[in-house]
């Protein structure tokens, strides 16, 4: 009987009598040297995942601590020249400012250099854009840069009675301006008092404030006011320091002392002066002002 031929496909290749070692696809050094670069990887994305918040506004964006450090870095001496010119805390100014424009990674804050939300409303003549927030296809107000925008945004608060009340607290009262913003309805956000104070607390900002006005910083200021209940504090405490000021202002003299809350800007438009009047009359070369200090109106 013939002997029969081995069975030889591509798959089955004829034997040559030689041991043919198989290559490896991927040596064991190599396969542990990827697993661990896919670990260093993956712990990377988690922790930035981990530092990241969505901050909600006119914007919905989720940054991460990086962003919003280097947002205070860049406009904390614009907020700080705010505060001296028309006594908005550079700490509210800032935490609004990452708020409200997503750390200036926003829509409104990159296409129209609105950096605090603010839409038209009546008398605006400068140039717009259009945005959904509240509503399909809003208007917004739009700046050459972001300092303007910073300028409008204390002019927009200084100029509109129903945040009148926040101008006469102290100028460091950060907790209260957060609380009295919400209550004056400059946002629907029912948080909104809180999302700001945590961002002063956690990222320090009180330090700007203490700044401009001279003061060794201590830390966060003593919580006094309770967001939940938060109407009845803010009017409690506007009421007590608007009658003082009241007292403390004598026309028929024609000086004025400065109390808490006091700026050379609030002040020229109480009694229908501009600034530069107001430091040419008491020879000012600054806007710094101190309480008890007398100044001449006429």
């Amino acid at each position: 009987m013939p002997k029969s031929k081995p069975l030889t496909t591509s798959r089955y290749p004829a034997p040559t009598g030689k041991k043919v070692k198989e290559k490896e696809l991927v040596s064991k050094s190599e396969y542990r040297a990827q697993v661990q670069k896919e670990e260093v990887e993956k712990k990377k994305v988690e922790k930035k995942k981990s530092n990241s918040e969505v901050l909600e506004a006119t914007s919905r964006l989720s940054v991460t601590s990086d962003n919003i450090r280097d947002y205070i870095h860049t406009y904390k001496e614009t907020a700080k020249e705010n505060m001296q010119t028309y006594g908005v805390p550079a700490s509210i100014k800032l935490a609004q400012g990452v708020l409200e424009s997503g750390s200036g990674q926003g829509t409104l804050s990159r296409n129209a250099n609105n950096h605090f939300g603010i839409k038209c409303h009546q008398g605006w003549e400068g140039e717009s854009v259009r945005h959904t927030d509240d509503a399909p296809d809003e208007c917004f107000r739009k700046y050459d840069n972001p300092k303007d925008s910073y300028t409008d945004h204390s002019l927009f608060l200084s100029k509109r009675g129903r945040y009148n009340d926040l101008f006469l607290l102290d100028k460091d009262d950060y907790e209260g301006w957060a609380v009295g913003l919400k209550k004056a309805g400059y946002a629907t956000d029912p948080r909104y008092a809180d999302k700001l104070i945590s961002l002063i607390e956690r990222y320090e900002l009180y330090k700007y404030d203490a700044e401009v006005l001279n003061k060794k910083v201590t830390g966060p200021r003593p919580r006094t006011i309770s967001t939940a209940t938060d109407s009845t504090s803010v009017a409690s405490n506007t009421k007590t320091t608007s009658k003082s000021s009241q007292t403390s202002t004598t026309k028929k003299s024609g000086t004025h002392t400065v109390v808490k809350g006091d700026t050379l800007y609030n002040i020229s438009k109480r009694y229908n002066l501009t600034v530069e009047q107001l430091q040419k009359l008491n020879k000012l070369t600054s806007n710094t002002i101190s309480i008890g200090q007398t100044l001449k109106i006429k």
